[in-house]
């Protein structure tokens, strides 16, 4: 099923008891954190704070937070089964005759068919304030003690590149400096930086706050160039996405959002933006960000603020980032067919610690596959790459560290990196965005690699002794 706005979401968890509404007065400075922190650490329940000190617009948060809920954030009962959809448009040919294309038509309507559909209106009009408005109204969280102030955590920042005219949506976050302006966090090597950095003058910016979770999902999949992460969404939840043009910019942003910021970027001007805790764990540290100055606000009536906590893992952005590894590994077996599976590891942060499989072939083959990834989009942040042989397990951490320690000799099997592009998050490079990086090829060698010794054979039991004790293992309750 679609749904149709964030609220829409909220019912159907609701319904199936996986929301707790928490009616006590909490503060937006802190508490929510806290709560959020512990609940998302136990595969607690989404919340909706009703009651935040000092303001009526209740709070939304861990929308995401277990692998139960992202499946059900994108109407299916298994990750995978987006990635099977991608991989079945990908194995699309050429017909070989009529016949054959007509059959083809499902298909390719599939993949075409779900652009933006473009509306006049919308419920994120119900409220338009161009004069007397104020972030001030809104429960913009400040999540940790040493964070330079609040910020909005979940925006969806709309904006369009100057030469191409595409627009494009990014999830970036926004410090809050006053009722009318924010810090507009664009890393160097986002598509929203570039829109930014083509202009050469002013911007102008949309973001939307509280969408439904298939919109809030795309604005932060690492999508290629060429497709829109509103047509994304549309294919998500099979269902087109409305859009509706701004009140002051022209850009067209969801029209079942709860909340929408309009205004600019003026490319001159940048403001000390931070520090933040962030997803890594760690605080990252102040510096120079671009300043979005706000021209409008417009709401749903009563609207809800969305927001999420990130900290040391896991938290929400676990199963996001979950998510986007099993949608997009038929887009890497595409490109890499040799590809058996991938783990980009919670604790590592994702982008620290990137674990594959290959059915490998020839001599080097761990190794091509490893500056392969470190070429492909947002993998290049890829800080660590271990290859393994593809009958490992990528999933099991114990079969990988034991895979990993017994194929692997540091001397021959280790590949260093210097000079390579680093996550602008990443504080432990020497030089901010620049590093290095590590490659393990923990795949078994052979003569054609050099190695002249006898590989041994791994243990494994005889099938049939498995077969009888397993009459036994039952008694045994385990």
């Amino acid at each position: 099923m679609a749904y149709k706005d964030l609220r829409e979401f909220i019912e159907v968890l609701e319904r199936k008891g996986l929301l707790r509404r928490i009616r006590t007065e909490v503060s937006a400075e802190l508490e929510i954190t806290e709560i959020l922190d512990r609940v998302v650490k136990k595969n607690g329940p989404a919340l909706l704070f009703e009651n935040v000190r000092g303001y009526k617009v209740p709070v939304f948060a861990n929308a995401f937070g277990t692998m139960e809920r992202m499946c059900l954030s994108l109407a299916v009962d298994k990750l995978d089964e987006i990635g099977a959809r991608i991989q079945k448009l990908l194995q699309l040919e050429a017909p070989s005759g009529i016949w054959e294309g007509i059959k083809m038509l499902p298909q390719i309507s599939e993949l075409t068919s779900f652009a933006p559909r473009y509306v006049n209106s919308g419920p994120c009009k119900e409220v338009v304030l161009k004069d007397n408005f104020s972030l001030d109204e809104f429960p913009v969280l400040k999540c940790w003690p040493g964070d330079g102030g609040r910020f909005i955590t979940l925006p969806l920042v709309f904006t369009r590149n100057p030469l191409s005219g595409k627009q494009n949506v990014g999830m970036y976050r926004m410090q809050v400096y006053d009722g009318r302006t924010t810090g507009m966090h664009w890393h160097i090597h986002k598509h929203g930086a570039r829109d930014y950095a083509d202009t050469g003058g002013k911007i102008e910016v949309a973001v939307a706050i509280g969408a439904d979770p298939a919109i809030v999902y795309s604005a932060t999949a690492p999508l290629p160039d060429n497709i829109d992460e509103m047509m994304f969404a549309g294919f998500l939840r099979k269902k087109n996405v409305e859009l509706v043009k701004c009140e002051t910019v022209d850009l067209h942003v969801p029209a079942h959002a709860e909340i929408i910021l309009e205004g600019y970027v003026d490319a001159k001007e940048r403001r000390v933006e931070g520090p933040f805790g962030d997803h890594t764990g760690y605080y990252s540290l102040a510096d120079e960000f671009p300043v979005f100055h706000i021209t409008c606000i417009t709401h749903r009536k009563n609207p809800v603020y969305h927001a999420t906590v990130v900290g040391i893992p896991p938290m929400e952005d676990a199963y996001l980032g979950k998510a986007t590894e099993r949608i997009f590994l038929p887009l890497m077996k595409m490109q890499l067919p040799e590809i058996v599976d991938i783990n980009l590891p919670v604790e590592a942060v994702f982008h620290n610690l990137c674990i594959v499989s290959i059915k490998k072939r020839y001599p080097g083959h761990a190794r091509k596959v490893m500056f392969a990834l470190w070429g492909m989009g947002q993998m290049m942040f890829a800080k660590t790459i271990i290859v393994l042989d593809g009958d490992v397990n990528v999933q099991d951490m114990g079969e990988v560290l034991w895979a990993t320690t017994t194929r692997m000799d540091p001397v021959r099997d280790i590949t260093l990196i210097d000079k390579a592009p680093t996550d602008t998050l990443d504080h432990a490079s020497p030089l901010a965005n620049l590093g290095s990086k590590m490659g393990i090829d923990a795949t078994r060698k052979g003569k054609d690699e050099g190695f002249m010794r006898e590989w041994p054979e791994a243990l494994k039991m005889d099938n049939g002794v498995k077969t009888r004790v397993d009459s036994i293992w039952k008694e045994i309750g385990l």
